[in-house]
């Protein structure tokens, strides 16, 4: 992985799918019938940001930037939310591409990205405010607010979660043979970083602890990532893996496979990225793996 910036987006993305793991409460999600991406959806019992765009077909971080306003650690039962098609693009520093739903008004889209109806119309010279065809796609540019909002998802303070629970103790490494290639701490450029393992060809990680799956899909950079909560507000993640074993709303013991463990061709080595969190936080492994 070399490189200051790299790593950085490594942590950055590590903290987002934590964060898209949080949920309205209760176990399941998905109660939804036919295609929900392009429309906006109400928040049922058990959804979490990261099932919605995996049912979409769309990445995490798209869906989030198109609903700067969402909290993904408090969702709400009936809360509203809007699903982003493949077709829409959310890069952030903008613009938006964005696909006009019946109703829409520059005003409107506008209002929803916290930018300017006048910005909208400027760029967009060729499509009639007062005519606008469901379907077509236009540029949204973005005023601070929206980027800001996207960008602080990823690097927002998260609460402190209090002294390490008494249950965080004596869990078992996620591989059975494993070389530490980089502990977890901060590198020269002062970016902290999570602990990266070395192990054999064909290994699979293990759950570190008992818990429930509550993602299982794949990330940009990270390859296939599992992340699995467990008692007292405890999460491991496992990222970088060639095979998930797993899905979301597995109920996991300690020492279930979860993942095939992936090979990298730039390194030569066969990785396993992990993270240990409390309430979000990064924690280092060493203080409760044995």
């Amino acid at each position: 992985m070399g490189g200051k910036g790299s790593y950085a987006r490594i942590v950055s993305l590590l903290l987002f799918v934590l964060i898209l793991a949080g949920c309205a409460g209760g176990p399941g999600a998905g109660g939804y019938s036919g295609n929900i991406a392009g429309n906006w959806i109400s928040i049922q019992r058990g959804d979490t940001l990261g099932q919605i765009a995996k049912r979409a077909n769309v990445p995490l971080l798209r869906l989030q930037r198109f609903n700067p306003g969402v909290d993904a650690r408090r969702l709400a039962i009936g809360q509203r939310i809007l699903v982003p098609t493949r077709r829409e693009r959310a890069p952030g520093g903008g613009p938006y591409r964005y696909q006009v739903r019946p109703g829409d008004t520059f005003t409107s889209i506008a209002r929803l990205f916290d930018s300017d109806p006048r910005r909208l119309q400027a760029a967009n010279p060729n499509a009639a405010a007062k005519a606008l065809r469901v379907g077509q796609l236009i540029q949204v540019p973005l005023s601070g607010g929206t980027q800001q909002a996207s960008t602080s998802t990823r690097s927002r303070k998260l609460p402190d979660p209090g002294a390490m629970p008494a249950s965080a103790k004596d869990w078992r490494w996620p591989l059975k043979q494993y070389q530490v290639v980089r502990d977890y701490g901060t590198d020269a450029y002062g970016t902290l970083q999570p602990m990266l393992l070395s192990t054999s060809a064909g290994s699979q990680a293990l759950a570190v602890a008992d818990g429930t799956v509550r993602f299982a899909d794949s990330m940009r950079q990270l390859g296939r990532v599992v992340i699995i909560h467990h008692s007292d507000n405890m999460q491991s993640v496992y990222a970088l893996c060639q095979r998930l074993l797993v899905e979301d709303g597995d109920e996991v013991q300690q020492g279930t496979p979860v993942c095939d463990v992936g090979h990298r061709h730039a390194t030569g080595r066969d990785d396993l990225l992990f993270d240990i969190r409390h309430g979000g936080k990064p924690v280092d492994p060493k203080q409760v793996l044995r």
